[in-house]
């Protein structure tokens, strides 16, 4: 019969192969010699810190014994939260996810346990710990799926926010998975769940959801904004929620929003009506350092978005003052840069504009954002990558209408490869269409590497002939 391996086999195992005494042990781990006792003749188990200590005495790697620790003091047990809590919080610490859903399996049956793990995974997240803090909140979400509970629209909330990535068609089913948990959330974290749910629609540029998100956004926002400033508003109590920016902003970032709806629609005179809106902002109370910040960024942005809204719909004289409106305002670490030159080669590709002097100008700035990786924000993480790409697939559209094939081929295979990476159907068979356009001008290597990609993209289902 083979016997189940014990921590205590294995610290017992350790001293006869060292010749080391209970008492040399204690004096080399830090661990009294009567807890090493009490747990050899008594079977008391050793603090998971006393078992750490042991761990590296005995010269192997952190956490070398939790899953024996688990197997031998937790499963099988009557739950005892003094041992389960630090272990659970060491095993999110070092990644020991196999660890940390032995754990939850076992005790998940008592719904009691619920707030205690949902305060673990608060804990996880905010150190960053996202994949250990993504088990727990599953696991509460899981528990509590059929109570109406602000608890469980938070844990939605942050699995959402943790599963967002590269995978679009996974940002879409997060997306809409979490959109029906919002209204169950506090008045005010509202406001920052339907501005990350925005940032991911507008990444996927589902624009009816992108249109709704904002409508919501700016209703709920304007009813918080006027309770805030209601003559008896030092008489209420102050809220503890906290918003990521000053409450006007989610009025005004829902109009920017809206504008680039209609802008991808293609209604410019509806959109510039929204950057108009956003530009006039004598109404907010705020005078502090922060809102004046961000009262000057909306007034930026919109002086911008003019330009870019009369450019598309034709008036190319605006593209001399569009251009030196980006040379005088940023900089190559800005992250708005890659959306300004999307609207040059947009601009240029629809009226065969000859934007070279441009392209030039902006080299360095070029060639930051197209190698940049994303940030943890919510709109850096999923818009600006988006943008890139779309740049990278319209510069491979003005190449390649001019004649400069090398280049032309070499960002569209680029852009094909991240369409395949993120799971972009739509943009994957747009690539295609280029490239079969233009296929008799590319040369061996680059057909080559076009065929294994069409290949990979079959064999993942992105498109069908």
């Amino acid at each position: 019969m083979k016997h189940t391996p014990t921590v205590l086999a294995e610290l017992e195992d350790y001293l006869k192969q060292n010749n080391l005494t209970l008492a040399e042990f204690a004096e080399y781990s830090g661990v009294y010699q009567r807890t090493l006792s009490n747990w050899i003749t008594q079977h008391r188990p050793a603090s998971l810190q006393q078992l750490d200590r042991i761990t590296l005495a005995m010269g192997l790697p952190e956490g070398y014994f939790y899953e024996l620790y688990i197997e031998n003091y937790i499963i099988d047990l009557p739950p005892n939260w003094r041992r389960i809590e630090p272990l659970l919080y060491r095993c999110g610490e070092l990644d020991k996810l196999n660890a940390i859903r032995r754990i939850v399996g076992h005790i998940m049956d008592n719904p009691l346990y619920s707030p205690r793990l949902y305060d673990i995974a608060e804990a996880l997240f905010v150190q960053g710990r996202h994949a250990a803090a993504l088990l727990l909140y599953e696991n509460v979400a899981e528990v509590e799926k059929y109570q109406h509970s602000e608890r469980l629209a938070i844990c939605q909330y942050r699995i959402f926010t943790i599963q967002v990535g590269d995978d679009q068609n996974r940002n879409l089913k997060a997306a809409t998975t979490f959109e029906a948990f919002v209204e169950r959330l506090d008045e005010i974290d509202q406001l920052d769940a339907l501005k990350d749910l925005a940032n991911v629609y507008r990444s996927l540029r589902q624009w009816d959801r992108l249109d709704e998100m904002a409508r919501k956004m700016r209703n709920k926002a304007k009813i918080q904004y006027t309770l805030k400033h209601q003559q008896k508003s030092r008489e209420r109590k102050e809220s503890t929620k906290k918003l990521s920016r000053p409450m006007f902003v989610y009025i005004t970032y829902a109009d920017l929003l809206c504008a680039s709806v209609c802008e991808a629609q293609g209604d410019y005179q509806q959109a510039l009506q929204y950057t108009y809106a956003y530009a006039n902002l004598d109404w907010v109370m705020e005078t502090d350092e922060d809102a004046l910040r961000w009262i000057g960024l909306f007034q930026h942005w919109a002086e911008g978005n003019t330009y870019v809204n009369k450019l598309l719909s034709g008036d190319i004289s605006v593209l001399p003052d569009y251009v030196e409106y980006i040379a005088t305002s940023t900089n190559k670490a800005d992250k708005e840069m890659v959306t300004k030159l999307l609207n040059v080669m947009f601009s240029a590709n629809r009226y065969q504009l000859d934007v070279d002097n441009i392209l030039q100008m902006f080299k360095t700035e070029i060639d930051f954002f197209v190698q940049q990786n994303p940030s943890a924000d919510m709109y850096t993480h999923q818009v600006v990558p988006e943008q890139s790409t779309r740049f990278k697939y319209e510069l491979a559209k003005y190449y390649l209408n001019r004649g400069r094939y090398s280049t032309g081929f070499k960002f569209l295979l680029d852009v094909l490869s991240k369409s395949l990476a993120i799971n972009k159907e739509a943009f994957f068979i747009r690539c295609i269409r280029l490239f079969e356009q233009f296929k008799e001008f590319a040369d061996v290597k680059a057909y080559v590497k076009y065929e294994k990609l069409v290949c990979q993209g079959k064999k993942e289902k992105l498109f069908y002939y």
